[in-house]
C-alpha cells in the first residue's frame, strides 16, 4: 500500500471561505475507486495558525494507482481549484 499525504497552506485572502470550499471539493475525491482509505483534515483552531490549513491523507494499492488517481477528472477538478487558492503545497508518498 502507498500512503499519499498532501498539505496545503491557503492564501490569506478569503481563507475561511476557500478552506470550506476546499474541504467540500475534497470530499468528492472519495468517489474515485482507486482510493482505498481516505481522510481530509484541517488545522485545529487551537494549533499554530502558521501550520498548513488542509491535509489530504489517502491510501492506494500501488504507485500505479496513485498515478492514475492524479489523472482522474475529479482529481483534476480539485487540483484546478486548490492551485488557485493555495500559497504552498507539501506532499509525501511512502509504502505502508
Amino acid at each position: 500500500m502507498v500512503r499519499h499525504i498532501c498539505m496545503f497552506q491557503l492564501k490569506s485572502e478569503d481563507k475561511d471561505q476557500n478552506l470550506k470550499e476546499a474541504v467540500e471539493r475534497a470530499q468528492k475525491l472519495k468517489e474515485i475507486s482507486l482510493i482505498k482509505e481516505f481522510k481530509v483534515v484541517t488545522n485545529d483552531i487551537h494549533a499554530p495558525q502558521n501550520n498548513y490549513d488542509l491535509c489530504l491523507i489517502f491510501d492506494f494499492e500501488s504507485f500505479e494507482d496513485l498515478d492514475e488517481y492524479q489523472k482522474h477528472p475529479i482529481h483534476q477538478e480539485f487540483a484546478g481549484f486548490i492551485t488557485g487558492v493555495r500559497e504552498n503545497r507539501a506532499c509525501i508518498d511512502y509504502i505502508i
